[in-house]
């Protein structure tokens, strides 16, 4: 007995159109990872920086340089997108915010503040 079915070779996933909600759940979900996987660089910062004045003096030269800035960048970033994802997720689950076109403006609106804030925090610390 053969049967045929035709079944997609492969999944392009550029074709593939997901709502803004489920984009800003993939970021909130990658941002949780780069966190919890920036901890060991943070802490070693920290312990640089209260081991006396020249590693104070090493730990703001590495967090002044090229790769110290993205990475001030994407952790405030990821900090910023994981609070304001938070609130909207805490607002849903007291049921404010769950018809459909106010749950898509307000994942737009997390998707489009996180890094503005993500970056005025940057320019705050650094």
């Amino acid at each position: 007995m053969t049967t045929t079915t035709r079944r997609p070779v492969h999944l392009n996933l550029f074709k593939i159109k997901l709502p803004i909600a489920g984009i800003m759940s993939i970021i909130h979900r990658a941002t949780g990872v780069f966190m919890f996987l920036a901890l060991p660089v943070l802490i070693y910062l920290l312990d640089l920086s209260l081991s006396g004045p020249a590693g104070y003096a090493e730990a703001g030269d590495a967090l002044h340089g090229l790769f110290g800035t993205i990475f001030v960048f994407l952790i405030m970033w990821s900090l910023a997108h994981h609070l304001l994802a938070g609130i909207r997720y805490l607002l849903i689950d007291v049921d404010l915010g769950v018809e459909k076109e106010i749950a898509r403006q307000s994942a737009l609106g997390v998707v489009v503040a996180a890094p503005i804030l993500g970056l005025l925090l940057a320019g705050g610390v650094l």
